[in-house]
Parts: C-alpha cells; structure tokens; sequence
C-alpha cells in the first residue's frame, strides 16, 4: 500500500518485510500482517490476511514473445481469512494467489491485457491471460489447475466486448455459448486499471469470474504517474 525505498525493505527464505507491513510463510497458510496509513488522510490502516492455499503449484509462464515478463499461480485456488484492526472489519471467502515479475517496464512489451480466473464445479480454476503486446502478436494462456496437480490446456472461447467503465476503459472477456458475458459488478475502476466480477461461461459451465483489464498507455502516461502519489504514497 506504500512504496518504499530499499532500506525499508528486508527479505529472507520465510518472510518479506516493507517497512512495518510484513508477508511470511507459517508452513500451512501466507500471512500478511498490515500496518499502514491510508491517504489522503492519514487514517490507520492495520490488521492480518491469512491465505489457506488448496495446492501450491511451482510454474511459470511467459507472457511475452521474449520472455521478460513472466507469471506463476501459486494457489490458484485458496480460502482467505481477514481480520482487520482499524478499520474494524472482518470476513472469509474463497481466493487465490499469483505472482507476476519482469525484466523490464510493461509498456516496453504491452498495449492491454485482459485476466480472468473463474472456479469450476470440480474444485479447478480455468484461468485466462488475453494479452495484446505492444510490437508483437497477441499471446493467449487458458489453462485450467486441478486439485490434483495437474494443469491441462483447454480451448479458449471466442473474445467478447464488455461496457466500457466510468474512464472509459475498454475491456473484453472470452466465453462459451449464445449468451455473451456480462459485468455482475465492478469492484475497482481507475485511469488505467479495472477490477470487475462477470457472468460468463467456460468448460461448459456458467461460472463467475473474477477479471481485470489493464490499460498499459495509460498507467505509462505522464497524468496517470503524477495521480499515482495520491493512492500509494511513497517513502524513499
């Protein structure tokens, strides 16, 4: 929730530490302790995540035609318990865990990309990376994590259109049938990034799925940069 330089951060084979939040590894469950402020107020922010993963999957994909850019799904499907201080908040669901790295920034490689991750009736999750790069072809991953460990391709439907959100951000999502997706409602919606929940179909299956859209132009852009500040504030 905030940026901060290196000599706030530590990091060893069980724990990751950014100033006074932490994330670390208690052998069954990621526990995420928070202690932050919240902008622009100032107002605390503190409490704990823990993420229960159902399997912990070791891959990782490219996302690029060069390899630069590169995703893991840790737990693609896991139970989430969160128990928050201040403000005094809590509840428990369903979640899952990724990770995405690079060796460069997003808009050398990208244009847009669209996400999406949707649990079946199995106990698997399908899975969907539907990215434009910026000077090469799209690349498609649709792929679907079964409780047993396996990880099978399955063919991804054909791209639908979705209402454009309240800046004006395309986004698309892949899916079966007649009836095409549509947005159950969005959780985020920011100059270059949406978060939105879905009603779609994939396997066969009518499913809800979780989707973000990232417009990689705009999170580059000079406006966006300057807004930045103001939702992640930063300590050198």
């Amino acid at each position: 929730m905030t940026e901060r330089g290196r000599r706030h951060v530590e990091r060893d084979a069980r724990q990751f530490r950014i100033g006074p939040s932490r994330v670390h590894w208690d052998g069954a469950a990621l526990v995420i302790d928070i202690d932050e402020r919240a902008v622009p107020f100032g107002q605390r922010v503190r409490g704990q995540v823990r993420v229960h993963p159902e399997r912990l999957f070791d891959a990782v994909w490219p996302l690029d035609a060069l390899g630069r850019h590169r995703w893991g799904p840790i737990a693609p499907a896991a139970r989430v318990e969160v128990t928050m201080e201040q403000p005094g908040l809590h509840w428990q669901g369903r979640a899952y865990l990724d990770s995405n790295e690079g060796d460069e920034p997003l808009e050398r490689a990208f244009s847009e990309w669209d996400w999406s991750r949707a649990e079946l009736a199995d106990g698997s999750t399908a899975v969907l990376y539907d990215v434009r790069q910026k000077t090469a072809g799209d690349r498609l991953l649709a792929l679907r994590f079964k409780p047993s460990g396996l990880v099978e391709p399955f063919e991804a439907p054909p791209r639908h259109p979705l209402p454009r959100t309240a800046w004006r951000i395309g986004r698309s999502m892949r899916s079966e049938g007649a009836t095409p997706p549509s947005v159950a409602q969005t959780l985020e919606d920011t100059p270059f990034y949406v978060r939105s929940v879905l009603d779609a179909q994939l396997c066969g299956e009518r499913v809800t799925a979780l989707h973000e859209t990232l417009n990689v132009p705009r999170f580059a852009s000079t406006a966006v940069r300057l807004m930045l500040p103001w939702r992640m504030p930063r300590v050198a």
